[in-house]
C-alpha cells in the first residue's frame, strides 16, 4: 500500500496549484480523491489513471472532461 497525498503534494503530481484541485473537486473534474470527514487525500493511482486518461497523440483528438 503507498501512501495518500495531501492536496498541496498531489498538486505538482497533476501540475497544477492546490487551490486549483479545490475548485475541481466542486466542478466534478480532476482525479479521484478520498474524503475522510473535513480531510481530503489522494491516491497517487488515482492521479496516474487520471493523467493517462487525458494523454493525446495530436490537437484534434478530444480529451476526457
Amino acid at each position: 500500500m503507498h501512501k495518500l497525498l495531501t492536496e498541496g503534494e498531489a498538486a505538482p503530481h497533476v501540475g497544477v496549484a492546490p487551490k486549483t484541485l479545490a475548485n475541481w473537486r466542486g466542478l466534478g473534474r480532476g482525479p479521484k480523491f478520498i474524503k475522510a470527514g473535513k480531510r481530503i487525500a489522494y491516491d497517487p493511482a488515482d492521479i496516474e489513471t487520471w493523467k493517462a486518461e487525458r494523454r493525446v497523440g495530436s490537437t484534434s483528438e478530444r480529451v476526457a472532461a
